[in-house]
């Protein structure tokens, strides 16, 4: 894998958004709604994956898939997302559906 990637890792279950040209859409599982991580903040993500690496690029995604091996190894019930507006974010997979799905963790973090 190469490291010209738009996001770091960080811990067991952070990931950094660091590059404001690419978005990042977050799968976690199948199932589980999938998260797009823009210069903004965070927004539910609902249009169709790309079907692969180059098609993202030229949407200007990268695609986070969260149980891969190069990323956690496993899905996760709780995500922290550090994204360019300064704030992290806690994403609670346990409240989908709920306000507390996604919700402001630390308002600056840097």
């Amino acid at each position: 894998m190469s490291q010209d990637r738009s996001f770091l890792k960080s811990g067991r279950n952070t990931i950094i958004h660091k590059d404001k040209k690419h978005d990042l859409v977050i799968v976690n599982s199948e199932i589980h709604p999938r998260i797009k991580v823009t210069q903004n903040g965070l927004e539910p993500f609902k249009e169709e994956l790309p079907k692969n690496r180059r098609d993202a690029k030229d949407r200007y995604l990268e695609i986070v898939y969260v149980g891969s091996p190069d990323v956690f190894g496993e899905e996760k019930q709780l995500l922290f997302i550090q994204a360019l507006d300064g704030r992290e974010y806690k994403v609670d997979y346990s409240k989908i559906g709920t306000k507390l799905f996604v919700r402001i963790h630390q308002d600056t973090y840097m």
